[in-house]
């Protein structure tokens, strides 16, 4: 089992700092991804400025939650599943989506179907996508915007997991009832 140390806001490198100030401004409590990312100030920097611009994408919360979790479920972090799953919960995703992701089931419409579809496809081949791939995402309602901004939950997203797998990062206390 590998593990990296969780910084606190007093133990991180003083470029950190800062960083986890704002997090725990934001999120009431200081994330144990954001302790460990903090190792790295410039990898703290990028996901949270990541996650912020993934925040501000053309998708709503629905959609949002399906490209997370679809990544997170595949890339099989046990952190970020349970996080993402309180996280949906605050954003008043309805849980039944939420657990369809976890699950691996069907998506509840064809929309969000070929959301996941594409996710899942860039995701498993590494960026290798079909025409036809693209053309029955563009069918469902989507375009070009939505498969870049994929792409930005992808980069997101693989911060996050590969860094939680390798330092084997606890589950926040208010995610732990999502395990």
């Amino acid at each position: 089992m590998t593990t990296l140390k969780i910084h606190t806001i007093e133990s991180a490198p003083e470029a950190s700092k800062s960083e986890l100030e704002n997090s725990l401004k934001t999120n009431g409590m200081l994330p144990n991804l954001h302790g460990v990312l903090a190792g790295s100030p410039q990898t703290l920097k990028a996901y949270q400025t990541l996650h912020q611009l993934f925040m501000n994408t053309s998708f709503d919360a629905e959609e949002l939650t399906v490209v997370w979790q679809a990544i997170n479920v595949e890339h099989g972090c046990r952190y970020c599943v349970p996080a993402h799953t309180g996280i949906a919960h605050s954003m008043k995703v309805d849980p039944a989506l939420t657990e369809a992701l976890r699950n691996q089931e069907s998506m509840p419409t064809p929309k969000l179907q070929a959301l996941l579809d594409m996710t899942l496809t860039i995701v498993r081949n590494r960026g290798h996508v079909s025409q036809e791939d693209l053309d029955q995402f563009y069918a469902a309602g989507y375009g070009e915007q939505q498969v870049l901004e994929i792409i930005l939950g992808v980069s997101q997203k693989v911060i996050s997991n590969y860094t939680n797998r390798i330092a084997n990062t606890p589950v926040d206390k208010p995610f732990e009832k999502f395990v």
